[in-house]
């Protein structure tokens, strides 16, 4: 099942890009059919015959044959890509040409004319956002709506009508022409970041990291990167911080399992080339006048990562930080981790102050480590029974077996 799940985050974004090439952007449905029709069958015929030995690649075939069979028996009753109607007189350009269309680079080009093509104009940010997440990065409607917090029902009202208005646009996002490039660039940018963030720390019922999820962001974000056009600051700025991140990620669990924060985390584990690349892209993120949320984050990142422990890090300067990164994008995530810093800066008393004081905080209702931020600073205050309700509640909100473990530790801390 874990393979599984793995292979689908990997290969139905790549699978639904050349599809929809094939078939145009008014057959995205068809494109996601053939997508769960190839999985469908991989776990009946695996459960049998075993997992094969490319994976990918049977996926990738299982979707080549199913194109083809559906361009042969209704090349005259639907429309397709302006693309591929050339091809579609013979039988021998028609198969030679479906074949080209699934070579790695082309499949690599795919995605990321996909990912701009789901920033249409006609859509917000946020809706832009959403189908890049749903339909190249293979998120449920869950896991969309934690990575917006909000709501089950807001999302599955809104993937649906922003897929239509997908569905009426005539052709693909054309990558090598600069305009609308820049427009759509901070939507594509965005949806990477929430990748990553979902791997990182995000709300799987049965991980608390998924690796997984890291390594394809950062996968899709060097498609970018390799793009003349995608290769600005703010796209630099980004790759820092998730390398920054990704390089604590051998500290976050413990030899058994267990979920550290970043407090108790064994800093000899972190990873010191990724580190080092993290700060090299910093660097790059520098040649230019703008200034990005993923600057500001990435810089926090730095601190954390070069810091030689949580009593020697710049708390200062990561708060100055917080508070010019809540002028550029606010958010009540970001509130938190600035009463976090706060905190650790000025005293726990000063932290619950800055916690009291988010404005959005219903946002935040459902967040474990929201209300885990009250108890650590309560238990820092001494006041043990405070400490203990709000680590209980955090308990009852944990996402997975690794947070209600976490947070039981913390409950007994307090006995």
């Amino acid at each position: 099942m874990e393979l599984t799940d793995h292979l689908f985050r990997h290969e139905a974004g790549r699978m639904v890009a050349v599809l929809t090439r094939i078939f145009g952007l008014q057959n995205l449905a068809l494109a996601e059919d053939v997508v769960q029709d190839a999985f469908c069958r991989a776990l009946e015929l695996w459960a049998f015959r075993g997992v094969p030995e490319n994976p990918s690649a049977w996926l990738m075939t299982v979707a080549k044959n199913r194109a083809l069979d559906v361009v042969r028996r209704e090349r005259t009753s639907r429309t397709y890509e302006p693309e591929l109607s050339r091809y579609l007189e013979s039988e021998w350009t028609l198969a030679s040409e479906i074949e080209e269309m699934f070579r790695e680079a082309a499949i690599e080009d795919d995605q990321l004319r996909m990912m701009f093509s789901c920033c249409h104009p006609r859509l917000q940010e946020e809706a832009q956002v959403m189908l890049i997440l749903h339909i190249l990065c293979a998120f449920s409607i869950d896991e969309v709506a934690n990575a917006f917090v909000t709501t089950y029902t807001a999302v599955e009202k809104r993937i649906p009508r922003a897929k239509k208005v997908l569905a009426g646009c005539k052709k693909l996002f054309d990558t090598q022409v600069p305009r609308d490039f820049s427009a759509r660039l901070s939507a594509v940018q965005r949806a990477l970041y929430l990748l990553f963030n979902e791997g990182y720390h995000g709300a799987s019922a049965e991980f608390v990291v998924r690796a997984e999820l890291c390594q394809e962001a950062m996968r899709l974000l060097g498609l970018l990167l390799e793009h003349p056009l995608g290769a600005t600051p703010s796209s630099y700025a980004l790759c820092a911080l998730m390398c920054l991140d990704k390089a604590r990620l051998p500290a976050r669990l413990d030899a058994s399992g267990k979920l550290n924060s970043l407090f108790e985390q064994d800093r000899s584990r972190w990873d010191q080339p990724l580190i080092k690349e993290g700060l090299q892209m910093l660097e790059l993120s520098a040649k230019g006048s703008s200034l990005s949320e993923y600057h500001l984050e990435a810089a926090i990142a730095s601190i954390h990562a070069t810091a030689p422990s949580t009593e020697e890090t710049n708390w200062d300067e990561i708060v100055s930080l917080y508070d010019t990164l809540l002028k550029l994008r606010p958010s009540p995530v970001v509130e938190l981790n600035r009463a976090i810093a706060l905190g650790q800066r000025l005293g726990p008393e000063r932290g619950l102050e800055a916690l009291r004081a988010i404005a959005d905080w219903e946002r935040l209702g459902k967040y474990p480590f929201y209300q885990a931020a009250f108890g650590e600073f309560e238990l820092l205050c001494g006041r043990l029974m405070a400490a203990r309700e709000h680590f209980s509640i955090a308990r009852s909100l944990s996402r997975n077996r690794m947070e209600r473990e976490f947070f039981s530790g913390r409950v007994d801390a307090c006995n």
